[in-house]
């Protein structure tokens, strides 16, 4: 085991904070171009005219050295960008970006990066991240 004096520890560290926040929604995966038999074929039961639900979990991630952000400043972040415009909505009647883009969750992890990248002190924001279902997790970077 090293020896680690205090002195070391004034180095400057790099971490990471996550906030998990749940949204729920409804969409329905149908693209302006395409016919609707080539979207019911790309798309299958996902292009139910109805739309279809679910209950997202979103994680946005800031980059962060010590404390650079308040917890309660990024609370009302994603409030403002995440559960006020998307949270029990219609995401393809509801949110004007989706009228022209098709609401996969790819494309509901860029318009939270888009939007949150906005409010957030430059460079902070590492990552978006969304579970769709258990199975299908969506991570975007803002690439």
């Amino acid at each position: 085991m090293a020896d680690v004096s205090v002195n070391d520890s004034a180095a400057e560290r790099v971490g990471y904070i996550t906030r998990v926040q749940s949204f729920s929604a409804c969409h329905r995966l149908h693209s302006i171009h395409l016919s609707d038999e080539e979207n019911k074929r790309v798309y299958g039961k996902c292009n139910n005219p109805n739309g279809h639900g679910h209950n997202y979990k979103g994680l946005c991630i800031d980059r962060l050295t010590g404390m650079v952000m308040n917890l309660t400043d990024l609370k009302k972040y994603i409030e403002d960008v995440i559960m006020t415009p998307l949270d029990h909505k219609n995401l393809d009647k509801d949110v004007p970006y989706f009228a022209s883009v098709v609401s996969t969750t790819e494309n509901v992890a860029v318009y939270i990066w888009d939007n949150m990248v906005k409010v957030l002190p430059t460079n902070l924001l590492y990552e978006i991240k969304i579970h769709e279902t258990d199975k299908n997790i969506v991570v975007y970077r803002g690439e």
